[in-house]
């Protein structure tokens, strides 16, 4: 395991991070507290959860977790997030003051911790005016009740606004996002990659694995079954499967993740980790387990490091097709002048 600086803050983190959304529901209590054995064994430090993972409940088996092995607060970095809706209320969602301030609350008793390291925000809110919600987490690191803040999901845009809000009112600085970034999912490189790099936050990707796909466990013209997320629940997005399957540019990324893990004896997720682990930007990529057999698999990409043909030939086979004027273009420059040296 490799350790990294929380975006542009001084904590450190592992360059791999355990995401807990199966908590509750896919991973009982008993199979959580087992992942998070070994993967605080393997060396990780930082666990990111949410409040609207199982309505609380993730949080709430962290929490018992943390509280059973004395000592073990200390070591970690641990995260969370606040926005979606946890009740039926009209201010029971958003980043408004009103609803983060009992989120906020709500998450640091079912975590059972007088302080949250870093708070994100899991969605851009487009009734609640930035300020108010930049405000109150300001406020909250004042209070000490956060010690960093982040957000996830956000566009470039609304991530250099909030950058620059916080910068022109003095007000503490966001340090990460949280976004969608896979081998198969690199649209955000157009423009939230370079956004954060310029304001020197740092990625945290989420679903590395593109949902399954990039584990090998799929196969052409092969509708998932047996124990799969879709096999066992296909109403989960059997749309997106077949969308995904008839792309002939998911089966040229897939292959050449195979060729490569065959000739490093690992397996596709390994590879396709180790790839997204060194990419720009990136402080720590979030890996999901439902078992300890999946944790291990994926923690074993801590070992592998790729080469650099091996990394551009997955880079050049993955290029996302970004469109017409402006990101096709313009991002075919950036990337040439990049080679030739540029930053």
């Amino acid at each position: 395991m490799q350790y990294r600086t929380l975006g542009n803050s001084g904590a450190v983190v592992s360059n791999y991070a355990l995401g807990t959304m199966t908590f509750g529901a896919e991973a009982t209590e008993e199979i959580s507290h087992a992942i998070l054995d070994g993967y605080v064994e393997a060396g990780g430090n930082f666990i990111d959860t949410a409040d609207v993972y199982s309505a609380g409940v993730s949080e709430e088996i962290i929490g018992r977790w943390l509280a059973a092995r004395s000592g073990i607060r200390d070591r970690l970095v641990v995260a969370t997030k606040g926005r979606f809706p946890m009740g039926a209320g009209p201010n029971d969602v958003g980043t408004s003051r009103r609803h983060l301030t009992r989120a906020l609350d709500d998450s640091l008793r079912r975590l059972g911790v007088e302080q949250i390291d870093l708070y994100q925000m899991h969605a851009w809110d487009p009734i609640t005016p930035l300020e108010e919600t930049l405000r109150f987490l300001h406020d909250s690191v004042s209070q000490g009740k956060i010690a960093y803040y982040g957000f996830s999901n956000f566009l470039g845009w609304q991530l250099t606004k909030a950058v620059h809000v916080a910068k022109a009112h003095g007000w503490s600085a966001p340090v990460t996002l949280q976004p969608q970034y896979s081998l198969l999912v690199r649209e955000i490189e157009s423009e939230i990659v370079p956004a954060s790099l310029d304001a020197g936050i740092g990625l945290l990707p989420w679903s590395p694995l593109g949902g399954g796909w990039l584990s090998g466990k799929y196969k052409r013209d092969e509708p998932p079954t047996g124990a799969t997320r879709l096999g066992e629940n296909p109403q989960r997005g059997m749309e997106a499967w077949q969308q995904r399957n008839d792309n002939p540019r998911t089966w040229d990324v897939l292959g050449a993740v195979d060729e490569i893990a065959a000739e490093h004896g690992v397996g596709a997720s390994e590879v396709a980790l180790a790839w997204l682990a060194d990419r720009p930007a990136v402080t720590s990529v979030i890996l999901g387990a439902r078992t300890t057999e999946q944790l291990d698999q994926n923690l074993a990409a801590a070992d592998l490091e790729l080469s650099e043909a091996e990394t551009q030939r997955l880079t050049e086979v993955s290029a996302p097709s970004l469109g017409v004027y402006p990101y096709g273009p313009m991002a075919q420059e950036q990337r040439s002048r990049k080679i030739a040296g540029g930053r």
